[in-house]
């Protein structure tokens, strides 16, 4: 698929060359909500929707008005994975390695911007389309969402997918979604540990809305340094983890939002944060 440009929220953004665009953007308190838009591909991460995520992302990062980020789609799907014809359409070695490279630093990019990202699943999320769920801080789902690793099921191991999927999930689960290809509903997700939440789907902006408003009212600073340390003491063993988050806690002991937040505690008023 050939793409032009459109400017959105004065980003350019790459655009299917019907001029729809294939990522939108909306900003409203603090709140920057990200749509994938490209329903009759069930939302596929083609390179042209990834170099959109990663741009989007990065502009993000940057801007200090964002406090929340929610990941959205519109159409029947949340995300099918990647886009297969695109893929078999370039079948060498430099195209596929370079395709999943550029994934897997968009997933990392989720996880290392300083705001939340919140996935809304409202429909189905398969292959890489379940990473992305997976990669995202917290995830709302409808209850008639579903989710499955199926690379297996055109022949393919979700061996990019399992990683982001093997940190949410336990061990044995992650291996049967991913050995199975098996679909999960979105019941099974939230009691395993894929999503937060499972609700009716009138109930998703607003379950979603709730758990942006309670991160928004928080210290962004506060909120940016715990996201950044909670990802990287993940991987350390239990001694240097304790090491490093006391060193994280003493640091952040000395900004000016937890001297506010502690002495508005302590004199029973809202605290006034200054986001350092």
């Amino acid at each position: 698929m050939t793409t032009a440009t459109l400017s959105t929220n004065g980003v350019t953004q790459p655009v299917a060359t019907n001029a729809e665009p294939i990522l939108l953007r909306t900003d409203q308190n603090g709140v920057a909500t990200v749509t994938m838009n490209r329903p009759k591909q069930f939302n596929a991460l083609s390179q042209a929707m990834l170099d959109a995520l990663q741009s989007e992302l990065d502009t993000i990062a940057a801007d200090e008005t964002v406090r929340v980020v929610v990941l959205a789609s519109n159409g029947k799907a949340f995300c099918a994975g990647h886009d297969l014809k695109e893929m078999r359409a370039h079948a060498d070695y430099t195209f596929q390695k370079t395709l999943f490279d550029q994934c897997s630093r968009m997933m990392m990019t989720i996880n290392q911007i300083p705001q939340p990202v919140i996935a809304r699943v409202h429909g189905l999320a398969t292959a890489a389309g379940c990473q992305l769920v997976a990669a995202c801080d917290l995830a709302v789902a409808a209850d008639t969402a579903t989710f499955a690793t199926s690379g297996l099921r055109v022949g393919l191991f979700c061996s990019t997918p399992s990683v982001a999927v093997s940190r949410n999930l336990g061990r044995k689960k992650a291996m049967e979604i991913l050995l199975t290809g098996d679909f999960m509903d979105a019941e099974t997700a939230e009691r395993e540990g894929l999503i937060n939440y499972a609700v009716p789907a009138d109930q998703l902006d607003a379950t979603m809305q709730r758990l942006a408003d309670a991160i928004v009212a928080k210290s962004a600073y506060a909120v940016a340094s715990g996201k950044r340390m909670f990802y990287q003491q993940l991987e350390m063993d239990m001694a240097d983890a304790y090491t490093y988050a006391a060193d994280v806690m003493a640091c952040d002991m000395m900004a000016s939002d937890a001297a506010e937040g502690i002495d508005a505690f302590i004199q029973k008023r809202q605290p006034l944060w200054q986001g350092r």
